[in-house]
């Protein structure tokens, strides 16, 4: 790729994050955009400020970010921009946690080609191209080559290592605390050397690792979800199911150990589909029959297998008409556990009612 998409991701970074400095400094308004998921003013000027720096240079790239209604048709451009305005918010909106950023990715047949994480705060601009090395402030930077387990510096959920539903307990880390609240921040931090490896055993969203994937690549590192497997950008669900991100002898280690933990699928069905989807699941509004779906959540037995700690606890959050709506509510809720591996949200889908009183059963 160019290198002067780069030099103009940085420029649209150093830019934002002088506008989000502007923000802090005055105070942004908060509101919920879903239950547990907060946003602040300042996403929405920075995203504003990013899709009119980087679309009026580049209007033949597509574009994705969090805080814009998703729209298929530009992520069918051949390259497209992955953005996240502040990774981090619940850290923005502390005024002495400097642990967010502004993050670009430049994403091509499913592949991050580039990207910058910048972090106002922490005065850090990371940079990195395909084939061009990872930079932190314009300074080469390698990821770990520690090959054990027991001592690394860890970025994870004490809870999610500490759960007693590991077959083998994990060794004595130094865990990061507090947990920086940007996984784009933390797998900055796994391309640099500061910290050895992290972990998250959730679904994250394509803006959520694009920039941070080519850059722990480029620093020598691996990033992939938990069984190993490589993202896959912008795919028909723009999400992954986990992240391992470490230097290249500890990450096969860590791999190993978390391969057999049972995640969600995102709904990408084939690694090698490229296709976005031509409607989103929010905003379809085509009429569909009434096929019974049912979201619950709970608290796991063990993170490798689908068992509920106490079934008295179970949370139910509703019943759903199509898969459309379930979908979103899951959504909604599964967000709301980021990093928590136990607390776990399904979609069941009930094809057969059953009448107590007379044994018949219903297709539904």
């Amino acid at each position: 790729m160019p290198a002067a998409d780069l030099a103009l991701m940085c420029e649209a970074a150093i830019a934002a994050g002088k506008l989000a400095l502007d923000w802090h400094e005055k105070g942004a308004k908060v509101w919920d955009k879903s239950p547990g998921s907060p946003v602040t003013e300042a996403d929405i000027a920075v995203n504003q400020l990013l899709i009119r720096y980087l679309t009026d240079a580049r209007p033949d790239y597509g574009w994705l970010s969090e805080e814009t209604r998703d729209d298929p048709a530009t992520r069918r451009k051949q390259r497209v921009w992955v953005v996240d305005p502040i990774d981090g918010t619940r850290a923005f909106m502390r005024p002495d946690d400097p642990n967010w950023c502004i993050a670009i990715a430049l994403v091509e047949k499913g592949a991050a080609i580039a990207g910058t994480i910048h972090a106002p705060r922490l005065g850090h601009l990371y940079s990195a191209r395909k084939g061009g090395g990872a930079f932190l402030n314009g300074q080469p930077v390698r990821a770990s080559q520690r090959a054990k387990e027991a001592g690394c510096r860890m970025i994870a959920s004490p809870e999610m290592l500490r759960h007693k539903g590991w077959a083998q307990p994990w060794p004595e880390m130094q865990l990061a605390a507090p947990k920086p609240n940007a996984t784009l921040l933390r797998m900055a931090f796994i391309a640099s050397g500061a910290w050895d490896a992290a972990i998250a055993l959730a679904r994250k969203s394509d803006w959520d690792l694009a920039a941070g994937t080519v850059l722990v690549t480029e620093a020598g590192g691996m990033a992939t979800t938990h069984r190993g497997e490589a993202f896959r950008f912008n795919e028909h669900t723009p999400a992954q199911r986990s992240l391992v991100a470490a230097g290249p002898r500890l990450h096969p280690l860590l791999i190993e150990r978390l391969k057999d933990v049972r995640l969600p699928d995102t709904g990408n069905s084939a690694h090698t589909n490229n296709m976005t989807e031509q409607q989103s699941m929010s905003d379809a509004d085509k009429p569909m029959k009434q096929l019974l779906h049912i979201v619950i959540g709970g608290v796991l037995k063990n993170v490798s297998e689908v068992e509920f700690e106490n079934l008295d606890e179970v949370h139910y959050v509703g019943a759903y008409p199509n898969y459309k709506t379930a979908y979103d509510a899951w959504k909604q809720a599964a967000h709301s556990t980021v990093d928590n591996a136990e607390m776990r949200y399904f979609i069941l889908h009930a094809h057969k009612l059953m009448d107590p009183e007379t044994g018949a059963h219903h297709h539904v």
